[in-house]
């Protein structure tokens, strides 16, 4: 062989091509290998390109099964199937056998190269494999001195000539203003102004009064109160809140192939626009996203906040058919979502293997991944009424202790005395009297027997549902105060029972109890105060039964094969009266045979508190005298009684709403998911969920522990609940030393206000990323942020600048020494976004319905899809019903099927995050805001308001040209527009100026 290169550039090529300059050894290679490393580029690389098995990762020379052949120790080492090359044995090669086609399952390429190629790389390996790239190289070290990373130090602000009225932002971009030679341009009048301020904070065009009066107003302070005023209207917080939506690609469905309505998404919304209309601290804003369960755990509505972790995508075929690499890939979401919207960092790309650009690991990755390791999405519950939440919040805490036996709260003297409050006294149970059976049927034909001890035994036919009514006498008694139904087992049941499920179980859906009197025709309906029983299938509990709900039930799994009891205690006892009968109907409804199998009837005449039903090691422990009780046995009874009175309360409390969003337990249309622990989570070898590596422990980037003093990992209690993971992430982004965080935030403001953030990319502050055009302006920006916490005081001192307040007109040198106005010496135009648009539509109108909050209101009519994903239909719209004219923020937003009309605007594919919209114009987008029938409807609105402002058609001319363009029209333009008026209808005129560039251009 004439040189080593020759052979080895073949092997890099067939297996995992690889740009030239990777191929380059330590010396320049011979001519005629070069000559056949040139013919090979040309002729064999391109067919190998398009047929080779090889499976590239993100880092180049890396192939299927972990093969990497940048360097002599990657094909020494092999991958899954060992070693590539047996130096000096071209047949024990893996290689070889590949490029010779000896398997049927390793054959690279696809198609086989000529003999030629195989020949010289069986003379490479047969002489050795000689290769001079001796290891893989060196990674770089960390690099920490990257502007996103450096300490956040308010910067001074410079000198400000008296050009503009004082404000640090001039200050700053006047500097660079000096140092490029360019002229700012002048403020914009008045209309532009207040047109302007009201469509960035409001999202919505100004009236024609509003601007009017402003436009009108001698005050010097007439802007600034201007600006106080619009950050204080509750619209305010609607248009910032969809910004932020957009960041973290909120939307109301699932996405993916089953694209499933969330009902319950738009809780999170309505947090946002409170959170945002309340002007709380960023730092706050941040935590309680990530675990306001942690930090607010008294304050119901806050909970919402965690709509925030499950407001991205769920892949429904995933979650079922792959597992584990769904749950990988939710995580990876999670981890994507957080980082880029609070920290500005792209750490998705370390999932399979280092940042290639920025300091982010893989470990890193995956110790991100073990944070939201004991979480999944769907509905989790809510209480919207604070008291409620309260008295949930305390029951559940009671019970966890009891179960934790945790004797400081369980022989603290307050519990004691709630415990003794249920608890009957020893001696005082309640005496129980079989019910007279007078009649006893079943409404789908099951065979009901009276046994010789007065309990019913179903025999015969098992229909899937059934509901048993039974009819007895109070024989004995002058008060009933309760009602016992014991379901027992029998040998003729599956399972021995006491249900008639194939595992003997039962549910019982609902109890109803109605009182015949002798000398009544109508029959009494009791009323359950409550109902007890001695045991309660995990999520089915009695309460289920008189809860009116036919969806619930009580069940009595896994604790089938016994007798079980349940008592229903009356709201007011019941008089006995002579020939009184009771009706007991029992509703079993979930199907597949879970019906009761054998019951029994007792009444009584109790005390309510002595007639519970209680579970037998209870009872068993009151049954021992209370001078006999061990001290560990006092802590059981106390523990088991305050168990039950958990259960009795909660029960009685109304059934929590729901909220979409991501917690250890939570349920969607696959079922309920629960996490008692976060899931073990390990580095992935290649992100390869079948090639596990070391266990990753929750923290976050490690360069910011050099760069900032942040840890990398968490320390955290071995048996830590799951929250505190988030917790802790929260405090590490939220920290005041954390750099990129109130960078992040402070650019976010900056775009949204011109068109494009300090840094242009404001969800990537990495190396792939932009510089920031003016960094000492962001990092002040960032100061004020971190130090008051206040979003609206940030908007409050971008406004008031003059940069701000600038008009669009440029000068051609300013256009010619800054096309893209990175100096911000001028403002840059914008087009009205996609929701602006349609909200100002409306307002023009007249039809804005500005109600806030509550339920999304979908702009579509639906119907059963395929498969899960319904088919929606905008085209059938009553946009005269109620709702439909609400703002676009509370719209059904719709992942995998976007409306037609807002899509033509830009609004954003919400299966990615969308830090920034676009501004496209096509031919489409015209015909489109002039022919779809929202536009058609809503310009005859505009037509009918302007008719209403006066009788000529000049009159109603200019009303629609104030409504749209604040402003009167020109006499040229009211000519024009009159004699289109009469000749084609108001209509068309209403019609033209809601496309018109006055009407979708921000100047």
């Amino acid at each position: 062989m004439p040189s080593t290169l020759s052979p080895i550039s073949i092997l890099l090529l067939c297996l995992a091509p690889l740009p030239l300059r990777t191929l380059q050894a330590d010396e320049p290679p011979a001519a005629d290998t070069e000559a056949a490393l040139t013919h090979f580029l040309e002729h064999v690389e391109p067919l190998l390109r398009e047929h080779c098995h090889a499976c590239h990762s993100h880092a180049a020379g890396v192939m299927e099964g972990g093969l990497t052949l940048d360097w002599r120790t990657g094909w020494q080492q092999g991958g899954s199937r060992g070693p590539a090359v047996i130096p000096g044995n071209p047949d024990a090669s893996l290689l070889i056998q590949a490029v010779r086609h000896q398997h049927a399952e390793l054959r690279m390429p696809e198609e086989q190269l000529e003999p030629s190629a195989i020949a010289t790389l069986e003379s490479w390996v047969r002489s050795g494999a000689p290769d001079p790239r001796s290891s893989a190289p060196q990674p770089k070290p960390i690099d920490a001195d990257w502007w996103a990373l450096r300490p956040l130090k308010r910067p001074e602000v410079p000198p400000q000539k008296s050009l503009f009225p004082p404000n640090p932002v001039d200050a700053f971009l006047q500097s660079a203003w000096e140092r490029s030679g360019i002229q700012p341009a002048p403020p914009a009048d008045r209309r532009t102004l207040i047109r302007r301020l009201t469509l960035e904070l409001h999202g919505l065009l100004p009236t024609p009064e509003d601007t009017t009066a402003f436009v009108n107003d001698a005050d010097p302070q007439a802007f600034e109160k201007l600006v106080d005023r619009l950050l204080a209207s509750p619209r305010y917080g609607e248009r910032w809140a969809r910004h932020w939506m957009d960041v973290i690609h909120f939307a109301d469905s699932h996405g993916y192939e089953h694209d499933v309505f969330r009902p319950h998404a738009w809780r999170y919304r309505d947090y946002l626009i409170a959170s945002l209309n309340a002007d709380i601290p960023w730092g706050q804003f941040i935590r309680e996203q990530l675990a306001a369960d942690v930090y607010a755990p008294d304050q119901p509505l806050r909970q919402a906040a965690l709509g925030f972790l499950g407001a991205g995508t769920y892949d429904h075929s995933a979650a079922a058919t792959a597992p584990r690499n769904f749950e990988n890939l939710d995580r990876d979401d999670m981890v994507v979502q957080t980082f880029a919207a609070f920290c500005s960092t792209t750490v998705g790309c370390a999932r399979c293997h280092d940042h290639k650009f920025d300091p982010v690991s893989q470990a890193d990755y995956y110790s991100l991944q073990a944070v939201f390791a004991g979480i999944g999405k769907g509905d989790i519950p809510f209480d919207a009424d604070p008291a409620v939440a309260a008295a949930r919040l305390r029951w559940q805490q009671l019970k966890t202790a009891a179960t934790q036996l945790d004797s400081t709260v369980l022989l603290d003297p307050n519990t004691q005395a709630t415990i003794a409050a249920v608890l009957p006294q020893q001696g005082t149970t309640a005496v129980w009297k079989p019910a007279a059976l007078q009649t006893f049927n079943s409404l789908e034909g099951a065979l009901l027997q009276r046994l010789e001890d007065g309990s019913i035994l179903a025999t015969g036919p098992r229909p899937d549902t059934d509901t048993t009514t039974v009819t007895f006498s109070p024989d004995g008694l002058t008060l009933i105060t309760a009602l016992r139904l014991d379901v027992l087992p029998h040998e003729s049941l599956p399972a021995s029972g006491p249900g008639r499920a194939e595992n003997g179980n039962l549910h019982l859906n609902e109890v109803e109890l109605k009182v015949f009197a002798a000398n009544r025709n109508e029959a009494q309906i009791v009323a359950f105060q409550r109902a007890t029983s001695d045991f309660d299938q995990d999520g089915w509990t009695i309460a289920n039964s008189i809860d009116g709900n036919a969806q619930s039930a009580w069940g009595i799994h896994p604790r089938e094969g016994q007798q079980h009891s349940a008592v229903f205690e009356f709201k007011a006892p019941i008089s006995v009266s002579p020939g009184m009968t009771l009706h007991l109907v029992l509703r079993q409804s979930h199907g597949r045979g879970h019906t009761i199998g054998r019951l029994r009837i007792s009444l009584t005449d109790a005390p309510p508190e002595t007639a519970q039903a209680l579970p037998a090691d209870l009872q068993a422990l009151l049954d021992i005298p209370a001078d006999s009780r061990t001290p560990e046995q006092q802590l059981q009874l106390a523990a088991r009684a305050l168990e039950l009175r958990a259960d009795s309360e909660l029960s009685r409390l109304p059934p929590p709403e729901k909220l979409y969003a991501a917690a250890a337990v939570a349920t969607n249309e696959r079922g309920t998911i629960r996490f008692d622990k976060p899931r073990e989570i390990r580095v992935l070898k290649r992100g390869d969920v079948d090639q596990p590596a070391e266990v990753a422990v929750p923290g976050a980037l490690s360069i910011l522990q050099q760069a900032a003093g942040l840890p990398a990992r968490f320390e955290l209690q071995p048996e830590h609940p799951e929250s505190a993971r988030r917790a802790a992430l929260a405090e590490w982004i939220a920290s005041p030393d954390n750099p990129i965080t109130w960078r992040s935030a402070a650019n976010r403001v900056w775009q949204y206000h011109f068109g494009r953030g300090l840094c242009e990319t404001s969800s990537d502050f990495g190396r792939m990323g932009s510089l920031p055009d003016h960094p000492e302006l962001l990092d002040w920006l960032a100061c004020e942020l971190r130090e008051y916490g206040s979003i609206r005081r940030l908007h409050r001192s971008i406004c008031l600048s003059a940069a701000w307040q600038a008009s669009a007109a440029a000068s051609e040198h300013a256009l010619q020494l800054d096309p893209q106005n990175r100096l911000v010496a001028r403002r840059s135009r914008q087009r009205l976004d996609a929701d602006a648009w349609r909200d100002s539509v409306l307002l023009a109108s007249g039809r804005l319905d500005d109600t806030m909050g509550g339920p999304a209101v979908a702009h579509f009519s639906s119907r059963p899809g395929a498969q899960l994903t319904p088919i929606l239909d905008y085209s059938t719209v009553n946009w005269d019903a109620p709702g439909m004219t609400r703002r676009s923020i509370y719209r059904v937003v719709w992942r995998g099927i976007p409306d037609p009309l807002l899509e033509q605007l830009d609004f954003p594919d919400l299966g990615l995050p969308a830090p920034l919209r676009g501004q496209s114009v096509s031919p489409l987008q015209a015909l489109t805001l002039l022919n779809n029938r929202f536009v058609l409807h809503h310009a005859e609105h505009l037509a009918q308001r302007a008719v209403r402002a006066g009788a000529d058609v000049e009159t109603q001319v200019a009303s629609a040209v104030a409504c749209t363009w604040q402003r009167p029209p020109t006499t040229a333009e009211l000519d024009h527009l009159a004699r289109l008026a009469r000749s084609h209808g108001l209509p068309a005129v209403a019609r033209l100026l809601l496309n018109s560039a006055e009407f979708l251009v921000v100047d």
